[in-house]
């Protein structure tokens, strides 16, 4: 889903996944207040300035069906045109009330759960990908490879690792 027109070739968005290990099984009742802000939240998100792709599980409007890591985790995987914009959606809109609601339906996570990494605009990673930048993340750090919100770095002290993503190697992929 891209909501934003193509960047220039040489630009770069932000990439972000998040994991959420869930408390019941998404058809419990005690998990339908999330479940009911899935749609609006993600209609919005199409909608915030910046926004530029989710992941979806092919035939459904959402990926909580997806289980890459793990059958009890949900993962949301985006793509965004600058931090500032994935920043401002994530805790200058409605999704805020989703974040202070999280712990009713998710475990606490004790090692990284959110992970940010530039990419070459137009790329749409995989979740794959994503997975192993939060490995490398909770493995070495923050990096230009792998960084939160409270470590950042810019596109271009990341540009050698702005390709698709490889174990943790120590060279740039």
């Amino acid at each position: 889903m891209t909501a934003s027109p193509p960047a220039p070739a040489t630009a770069h968005h932000l990439a972000q996944l998040n994991v959420a290990t869930l408390l019941h099984p998404l058809d419990d009742p005690r998990m339908a207040p999330f479940v009911e802000m899935l749609d609006p939240i993600n209609t919005a998100a199409d909608g915030a300035p910046g926004f530029v792709w989710r992941f979806v599980e092919e035939g459904t409007p959402d990926a909580t069906g997806a289980r890459p890591a793990g059958e009890d985790v949900i993962v949301n995987l985006t793509v965004w045109e600058t931090q500032e914009a994935l920043w401002d959606f994530t805790y200058r809109s409605g999704h805020l009330e989703v974040m202070r609601q999280r712990r009713a339906w998710f475990e606490r996570h004790v090692e990284a759960h959110l992970v940010l990494w530039w990419v070459p605009a137009g790329h749409r990673p995989t979740t794959e990908e994503a997975l192993a930048r939060l490995a490398d993340l909770r493995a070495h750090g923050p990096s230009p490879r792998a960084f939160t919100f409270t470590s950042a770095y810019t596109a271009v002290e990341a540009e050698p690792f702005t390709a698709h993503a490889t174990p943790h190697s120590g060279e740039p992929s």
